[in-house]
């Protein structure tokens, strides 16, 4: 025998409303309730996404100077660690230049490249590249950008959003190439972000 019961609010001992159903919009729980989901949660029979907004976000820097081209740039990395730095979830490793992530996801990378100019009208490139067999690595972009004076600093800056579907296979490292490898110092510091890289998880894979 099959039983129904009909109600627009559903209340706990004390009066307090656990369900509600008002101009068809169904309230569970109020204010300040945690609300335990046994099982899968559905939405017209899919299973709802498990993500809870961004669970992961990190910076990483370049800690002193180089001339020449970085390719890729293979040393002097750091988690950013002054000045109070803000960052969520678990943290990406880093080994000779080449970070791993901590899961799997859709990744927003960020590589920011300050340079310091000696000559005249000399280009510089930010460029993120990517391996999904931990082997052979593609360049995800190629940005340029012109130092037109001696002495004179410029930033580029690239993005990339990875899908990291295998932390063991998919990789990335950064690459800064110069027109004048002699002219051009790249920039880094220990203490506050010249050269760097942020991460950041957008959601599941």
């Amino acid at each position: 025998m099959t039983s129904i019961l009909k109600a627009d609010t559903i209340q706990d001992t004390d009066g307090n409303n656990i369900i509600n159903e008002s101009s068809d919009t169904i309230t569970i729980g109020a204010s300040g309730d945690t609300t335990n989901i046994i099982g899968t949660l559905q939405n017209n029979g899919s299973a709802v996404a498990s993500t809870n907004g961004i669970t992961m976000a990190y910076q990483w820097r370049l800690t002193s100077n180089y001339t020449g081209n970085g390719d890729p740039i293979a040393s002097n990395w750091e988690q950013v660690d002054t000045y109070s730095p803000g960052g969520i979830g678990s943290v990406m490793s880093e080994s000779s230049g080449i970070f791993t992530f901590p899961e799997t996801g859709i990744y927003l990378i960020e590589f920011n490249v300050s340079t310091q100019n000696a000559g005249a009208s000399e280009y510089i490139t930010s460029q993120i590249q990517v391996t999904t067999d931990n082997s052979s690595y593609d360049t995800a972009t190629t940005v340029y950008g012109n130092a037109y004076a001696t002495s004179t600093f410029s930033n580029v800056n690239s993005q990339f959003i990875f899908d990291v579907t295998n932390t063991s296979t998919h990789k990335c490292r950064f690459k800064n190439v110069k027109q004048n490898t002699n002219n051009i110092t790249t920039r880094g510091d220990s203490s506050t972000n010249r050269t760097y890289v942020t991460f950041i998880r957008l959601g599941d894979t």
